[in-house]
């Protein structure tokens, strides 16, 4: 706390015109620190209701102007959240379940459908292709998980970083992302997941859409 004290007073001591003001105390700093963490996680909480809303909408009628406004309202909730990253830094309790939150990279593959391209195996995830989209039973670690239903218990408790592989994430914005855009092929030119939904046309787009 003592860099972001010296930091409020060389910035009161280089910007401010006239006499200098009073130099705040070291409890000035850690309100003003916690007022403005307290603001910033409010924005982000009120646009990632937003952004629930516009996918339970999807769901219920899946359209195209549906889906361009659920592609908006993830968006919008990026911005509001990226200004919240910050306070993992000196906030272990943030960095805890950030994960959850923002994981990336992502092996799609446990998630849904993936271009032929992305190959079907990988070295050390053997879920690296499980799709749990497509399949309504997993085995994992021996066991059989049904899968029929996907619901956040499944996602959050079972599957995300599942034989703690930090590239098996089935939560957070990313994981949303790739329902609303799909996978990738462009690399860094425009057109992310232009010809995802193309790969299995014959696959149930209800469940698709419910993950």
């Amino acid at each position: 706390m003592n860099a972001i004290k010296q930091m409020v007073v060389l910035v009161s001591m280089f910007t401010l015109s006239g006499p200098l003001l009073a130099v705040p105390s070291e409890q000035d700093v850690i309100r003003h620190y916690a007022d403005m963490a307290h603001a910033k996680y409010q924005d982000a909480l009120v646009s990632a209701l937003d952004l629930q809303m516009a996918v339970s909408t999807l769901i219920d009628n899946p359209t195209r102007g549906n889906m361009n406004k659920a592609r908006q309202a993830w968006r919008a909730a990026r911005v509001p959240y990226q200004q919240t990253e910050v306070y993992r830094f000196g906030n272990g309790i943030v960095d805890d379940w950030e994960g959850k939150v923002n994981a990336w990279p992502l092996d799609e593959g446990l998630i849904d459908y993936v271009h032929s391209s992305y190959g079907s195996e990988k070295d050390k995830n053997p879920f690296y292709t499980a799709n749990v989209v497509a399949n309504e039973k997993l085995v994992l670690s021996g066991h059989t998980i049904d899968a029929s239903t996907i619901t956040p218990e499944l996602l959050s408790d079972t599957l995300h970083e599942v034989d703690e592989i930090e590239a098996n994430v089935t939560t957070g914005y990313h994981a949303v992302e790739l329902k609303l855009w799909g996978q990738d092929l462009n690399g860094t030119e425009p057109g992310a997941g232009t010809q995802c939904i193309k790969y299995h046309p014959d696959v149930e787009s209800e469940r698709r859409l419910h993950f």
